[in-house]
């Protein structure tokens, strides 16, 4: 055997032990499209808050009513959005959408989400949502750093950068609004485009 058909031979075995431990569907466009839907609730959400009375979020208000919901359904835009775009590109991949590499992939992902919403909501009916962006700035990365080791090595980096992003807002409480803006809506923009280029155009 030469050694350039050993060299494609390891390769290709490489890529079949890949492929039976970690879900490689994650499609960039998805991460592209949820990064513009952070950006256009986002604006809305200043928006809001600009044109109320007081000029900030109050929870007995309205506007806190409003922006809660152009925040939930952002999310539901962007989680439903990646449902089907990820699906599409399983299919392509021949890959199944829902095993135990998925189950474990989401299962490891949603814990610490799951735990983070619920201290959010806690410290909201405390009235203390100072800290609200942060907390979920730095869930959210747990979240996607946990979630790494079943998919491919670049979520670990976006979880990274989330986590430091979530800190520095912690550090800096008057620019909350912008760590989140550049977390969840510029950093989803760029993990996006280099999902894309790497993977989704081959």
């Amino acid at each position: 055997m030469s050694q350039e058909n050993y060299l494609r031979d390891i390769s290709e075995i490489k890529n079949l032990m890949s492929k039976s431990s970690k879900f490689i569907s994650l499609s960039g466009l998805s991460g592209i499209l949820a990064g513009i839907f952070a950006l256009i609730g986002a604006g809305y959400a200043y928006w809001l808050v600009n044109k109320s009375e007081s000029g900030y979020l109050n929870l007995d208000d309205e506007t806190f009513r409003l922006v809660l919901i152009d925040l939930v359904f952002v999310g539901i835009v962007s989680i439903g959005t990646a449902i089907i775009l990820t699906t599409r590109k399983a299919k392509q991949n021949d890959e199944k959408i829902w095993d135990p590499l998925t189950r474990r992939l989401l299962l490891n992902f949603i814990i610490p989400l799951a735990a983070g919403g619920i201290y959010i909501l806690i410290i909201l009916s405390q009235q203390r949502y100072e800290q609200t962006g942060d907390l979920m700035l730095l869930f959210y990365g747990l979240a996607l750093f946990n979630a790494s080791k079943y998919t491919l090595g670049d979520v670990k980096y976006l979880g990274l950068t989330q986590i430091t992003l979530g800190l520095l807002s912690a550090i800096f409480p008057g620019y909350g609004f912008w760590f989140w803006v550049i977390g969840f809506g510029v950093m989803h923009i760029l993990y996006g485009l280099v999902m894309y280029f790497k993977y989704d155009r081959n």
